[in-house]
């Protein structure tokens, strides 16, 4: 075992992208455990949009204080345990942050914390973690999707929309996805089976939205929120539904977000426009893992992992969800699990 733990705190709160002046780099002693605790190494960290909203203020959990371990949900391995319900060896996953070694005494955001049987570490941050469980939520019972219905998901090559994309798929839609450059295009339609895509940076969206989707959008599963969203919202089938999972156009201002211009379209259309969170579903954690499982058996849903190595590059990584560098679940691998 490693005798330091090597972290990132946070030293300053962001304006516009993050940077890696925005954290301290430390090495201390490794952390002691007592009665009903357990230490965990971090093998993996999961890289989230909502981290930048942690960096900055409050939001459904406390802001992250100057000085303190970057927020994270990773998963890792039980090196030492004095708690009955996880012995070392054991694989879990939890809110344990930016660093090599955090303490735990089995609470924490993801639950159930252990990995389940047959699973790899990096699978169960992403298609079986809180990005596979939000897009099954977002779109399954926020969104309602019937077969035939024209769906709609912006950020589709990111990690939670190209889950709600397949997952919309699987259910009989007909897909149309977003994304940014003629690259993360083409795998929506050629790799993961899109009907359309839809290129935001070359591509005028409002215009394509118009001619892909000529009877209306059904289903919106919006993951970015400002011009996207109000131009989807200019185009709504009757009774739609739209489903706020993120806005991360947004998320390097927050002070100057602007709301829809178009939201009038709402009463119209007799449509709707829902926010929710994953850990509204967690006592249904269990359905959503079982199907998702069942699909990837199935080979009708592929799992993208966009990985950086290194602790070291948290902050690089991080920061590739705001330049769009990222495919799929951006991850930083640590380290490999010991075999002893």
């Amino acid at each position: 075992m490693a005798e330091k733990n090597r972290k990132w705190v946070l030293k300053s709160r962001p304006r516009g992208l993050v940077e890696r002046g925005n954290f301290e780099w430390k090495e201390e002693p490794l952390p002691a455990i007592g009665d009903g605790e357990f230490l965990v190494r971090n093998l993996w960290l999961s890289c989230d949009p909502t981290q930048r909203g942690w960096m900055e203020r409050d939001t459904y959990v406390p802001a992250v204080g100057i000085g303190e371990v970057m927020r994270s949900v990773s998963a890792g391995q039980v090196v030492e345990s004095k708690h009955p319900g996880f012995r070392a060896g054991d694989l879990v996953s939890g809110a344990f942050g930016w660093q090599d070694y955090a303490v735990s005494d089995g609470g924490g955001l993801v639950p159930p914390m252990k990995t389940p049987a047959g699973v790899d570490l990096a699978t169960a941050l992403s298609l079986f973690g809180i990005t596979g469980l939000t897009a099954y939520f977002g779109l399954l019972d926020v969104g309602a999707p019937k077969p035939g219905d024209t769906i709609v998901v912006s950020g589709a090559a990111g990690s939670t929309g190209s889950f709600a994309a397949q997952i919309g798929k699987i259910k009989g839609a007909r897909v149309v996805g977003i994304a940014g450059g003629a690259k993360k295009c083409a795998w929506l339609t050629h790799e993961l089976g899109l009907d359309a895509a839809i290129d935001y940076r070359s591509e005028n969206v409002a215009q394509r939205i118009r001619e892909l989707c000529p009877k209306g959008v059904d289903v919106y599963f919006d993951n970015v929120g400002g011009e996207i969203l109000d131009a989807v919202l200019a185009k709504l089938a009757r009774g739609a539904r739209i489903v706020l999972c993120g806005a991360i156009s947004g998320y390097n201002d927050f002070e100057h977000m602007s709301g829809p211009r178009n939201y009038i379209n709402l009463i119209i259309y007799s449509a709707s426009m829902r926010g929710f969170l994953v850990f509204d579903f967690v006592s249904r954690f269990g359905e959503a893992i079982a199907d998702l499982g069942s699909w990837v058996k199935a080979g009708k849903i592929k799992d993208q992992l966009d990985v950086m190595e290194g602790l070291e590059n948290a902050p690089e990584a991080l920061r590739r969800l705001f330049t769009g560098e990222n495919l799929g679940k951006q991850l930083v691998k640590i380290a490999d699990p010991s075999r002893a």
